[in-house]
């Protein structure tokens, strides 16, 4: 009788096991992203979920960090010998990250879809050497905001088109008495300064480097921090912009509490049509200035690409999510946060369509990024530069003392 039942017990098991939904493998990866700009934590985890849906054996586990912390969380997860799969990695990374060995050289992967589809200038944010530590995902650069009606009411027709027509143009606004300190900048002792530096370092047409060696201190190079220290003690800068990230100049630009911001294209959506924004519908956009006689336009290279670590064990899962994060149906569908690295998506209405104006000065501002230096020492050399500039002005140094210290302690 108890042999009777277990066999009826074990055939009825057997049976429920055979009618089972298939279960499947897991496979579980770590991605790092930032927590500021370009897409919100939001819409990166909606993105992944899309992922996880068409592919429910892979599970992503999502952290997020400052911009500040994505380096080093980056470099300590690889000492501890596991951490992350995917990262977020900044331009100016791949030099270092090559150097020593903590992405994965995926030139193998790169389809010639990808080749031919993505931009030829958001490739320079994953490749060194020859090779492509990954795929380009946010193609980036700082552009001039301004607001429409502060303009109007100054009675100034058009956008500066050179840096000095901006100290023009913001003296007259103070001078009417419409905004005490017209422009907002990204000035604290972070990476963000570097990007507002470099900006006016491509405008004055100034180097970083010469030969492997600085070559900051002087031409373009000083002419930009000299720039940068003139708008300070005019009074025309927010003197609160030394403690600026991107973050505080989009609060301060979308209270209508500045006429002009430098930053990222993140801004031009979230003010111009944001429901905590003051200055909706009053947002202008153009590329940053020129200098005259040097250039028409100035830009930094603020693009970001994703990786696969050389610690991961799962780097075939890891490019499927990457494609995914990348494609350009992912990317199409959020190109209001982050413009597209895919050529042909600047032909579709989809992507167009209420953002005419950013469209116009990315064209003009992707085509003229200019790059942070390129060198296995680039912390080094940021960090001496984010203190230069402090110092510079806060009337510590002097801008060409600053900066020959920076050169010194800069580590080429």
């Amino acid at each position: 009788m108890l042999k009777s039942i277990s066999k009826t017990l074990l055939g009825a098991a057997l049976i429920a096991a055979a009618s089972a939904p298939h279960a499947f493998a897991e496979t579980t990866l770590n991605a790092l992203f930032m927590a500021q700009a370009a897409y919100s934590e939001a819409d990166v985890r909606a993105m992944t979920d899309a992922f996880t849906k068409a592919n429910p054996d892979i599970k992503v586990n999502l952290e997020f960090v400052p911009y500040e912390g994505l380096h080093d969380k980056t470099v300590l997860a690889q000492g501890s010998g596991g951490g992350y799969d995917v990262v977020l990695f900044d331009v100016i990374w791949p030099a270092e990250y090559a150097a020593n060995n903590v992405l994965v050289d995926v030139s193998s992967r790169i389809t010639d879809d990808m080749k031919k589809g993505v931009l030829p200038g958001a490739w320079t944010t994953v490749n060194y050497d020859g090779k492509s530590y990954g795929m380009p995902w946010i193609l980036d650069t700082k552009y001039l905001f301004y607001n429409k009606e502060i303009l109007e009411k100054a009675g100034i027709k058009a956008p500066p088109k050179t840096w000095d027509e901006l100290t023009e143009q913001a003296k007259i606004i103070k001078d009417k008495g419409l905004l005490a300190t017209p422009i907002a900048w990204s000035w604290a002792q972070a990476e963000a300064a570097i990007c507002d530096y470099t900006t006016l370092v491509s405008a004055y047409g100034g180097e970083f480097l010469k030969d492997g060696k600085p070559a900051f201190a002087e031409g373009g190079g000083l002419d930009a921090l000299k720039y940068m220290v003139d708008s300070y003690k005019s009074g025309l800068t927010n003197p609160n912009s030394k403690e600026f990230l991107e973050e505080d100049v989009r609060n301060v630009f979308q209270n209508g509490e500045a006429a002009f911001a430098l930053n990222w294209t993140y801004m031009y959506n979230m003010a111009n049509a944001g429901k905590d924004s003051k200055v909706a519908g009053k947002v202008g956009v153009v590329p940053a200035p020129g200098v005259s006689g040097k250039s028409e336009v100035s830009a930094v290279n603020g693009s970001m690409g994703l990786g696969i670590t050389t610690t991961s064990k799962h780097p075939d899962e890891a490019w499927k999510y990457i494609v995914h994060m990348t494609s350009q149906e992912t990317q199409n569908a959020y190109a209001k946060l982050s413009l597209p690295i895919w050529s042909s998506s600047y032909d579709d209405p989809a992507v167009t369509a209420g953002q005419e104006e950013m469209i116009a000065a990315a064209k003009l501002g992707l085509a003229a990024m200019y790059p942070r230096p390129t060198t296995p020492k680039y912390q080094e050399l940021s960090t001496a530069l984010q203190q230069a500039i402090q110092e510079a002005l806060l009337d510590q140094a002097s801008p060409e003392d600053a900066l020959k210290s920076a050169a010194e302690n800069s580590g080429l």
